[in-house]
């Protein structure tokens, strides 16, 4: 009868062939694996959300600093155009810097979820908006681009071109 025994302990995993252990090390590597996973994402998260916070706060202070040219702008349009248009840009002026205030104290959270919100009732409006950016920074991309090639074709590369160019 003793041949008819099985390999199994008290918990009914086997310790014949096949069950060399090594399967149990496969469990902690794929953990291990995961953990470190979640690790990185959440890493990538906080940095994500502290470049976010240092962009807000100086989207906040380009608007102030657009709301302060906007208020100075006004004096000079009320004496070119007239005081009706420099009320015009008091207005504009008083908007963004309602706006910075607004920007500036919500957490990068809540901006996150009004956009979302703002993407789900008007997913035209934003896909227009998301263009519009691109297209402005495109041009501001290749307008910088082209003012560092311009710089380099200024200066004389080496000895030899000055004698082909006699």
């Amino acid at each position: 009868m003793a041949d008819t025994a099985s390999n199994e302990t008290p918990n009914g995993t086997g310790t014949g062939p096949g069950t060399d252990g090594a399967t149990s090390e496969k469990p902690n590597a794929t953990q291990a694996l995961k953990d470190n996973v979640i690790k990185f994402a959440n890493d990538a998260g906080e940095k994500a959300k502290g470049y976010a916070e240092d962009g807000k706060s100086r989207a906040g202070t380009a608007l102030d600093e657009l709301a302060r040219m906007l208020q100075d702008a006004a004096g000079t349009v009320d004496e070119k155009v007239g005081e009706q248009y420099g009320q015009y840009a008091r207005s504009a002026a008083d908007a963004v810097a309602n706006f910075s205030g607004a920007l500036k104290e919500k957490q990068v959270d809540d901006i996150i979820d009004d956009a979302r919100e703002f993407v789900k009732k008007s997913p035209a409006v934003a896909i227009g908006t998301a263009a519009a950016i691109g297209f402005v920074l495109a041009r501001l991309v290749k307008a910088g681009l082209d003012g560092q090639a311009d710089k380099a074709s200024d200066k004389p590369s080496n000895d030899s071109n000055k004698d082909s160019r006699a």
